[in-house]
């Protein structure tokens, strides 16, 4: 098994601790894990230039650090994002790495292999916001065409992983236990659900009549999307 884990901080604080923890119970020594660390492993900020939508994603100004990590997903079975709550919002340094992956939505490009994965977000609070970040990190994952993601999103009630009460570890390791043993359950079992496919055969609608980008229409034909073939067959 592969797994591809992108922290969206480079400080390892409590957010990363607990995808650390989840990663642990969810590895063995036969996996191979990628694990990046934004901002050093990923793209400057996206100048929304549209040379990725328009030219394709190699001409993106940040192509090398996108598409290592791009490499690395369709690669992996599980896919873990993290990101710590910063003002009800993820890390800036995350928003700008899925920023530079709008080519890969079903709207556009998406890759045929990110429809068999399973998807985690993982955030932490010292109080509230949680929710907010883990459903923005999931939604990313669905436009990719990723048909399961589960979301762990926990208040720690401390500003660093040294403070966060044991009562609250204790908490985070039963979750990360039962996630991962979930998790390892569906790998290489899940298939899209009516959600994804009907976003899918809608975006696919658009693109038997798109003039307006014939990079992704080619894509989107090169895959026989237009005809019978599905990714997820």
């Amino acid at each position: 098994m592969e797994i591809t884990v992108i922290h969206g901080q480079v400080h390892k604080g409590s957010t990363y601790h607990i995808s650390s923890s989840l990663l642990k119970k969810l590895a063995d020594e036969d996996t191979v894990v990628h694990e990046y660390f934004l901002p050093k492993d990923g793209p400057d900020f996206c100048v929304g230039c549209f040379n990725c939508i328009y030219q394709g994603e190699n001409k993106c100004l940040g192509a090398v650090s996108v598409q290592e990590i791009v490499k690395s997903m369709c690669l992996s079975q599980a896919i873990i994002i993290d990101s710590p709550t910063y003002c009800f919002e993820m890390s800036g340094q995350l928003k700008t790495l899925f920023d530079h992956m709008g080519y890969m939505w079903m709207s556009h490009r998406p890759r045929r292999e990110m429809f068999d994965k399973i998807g985690i977000a993982v955030t932490t609070a010292s109080g509230a916001g949680t929710k907010n970040i883990t459903k923005s990190i999931a939604r990313q994952l669905f436009w990719w065409g990723v048909p399961k993601t589960y979301r762990l999103g926990i208040n720690v009630s401390a500003s660093s992983w040294k403070e966060v009460p044991e009562k609250i570890k204790r908490k985070i390791e039963l979750k990360t236990g039962a996630l991962a043993s979930e998790v390892k359950g569906h790998i290489g079992k899940v298939k899209p659900g009516f959600k994804t496919k009907f976003l899918f055969n809608v975006m696919r609608k658009m693109h038997l009549s798109n003039t307006w980008n014939m990079l992704d229409k080619q894509h989107w034909s090169d895959n026989k999307w237009l005809e019978s073939e599905r990714p997820w067959r």
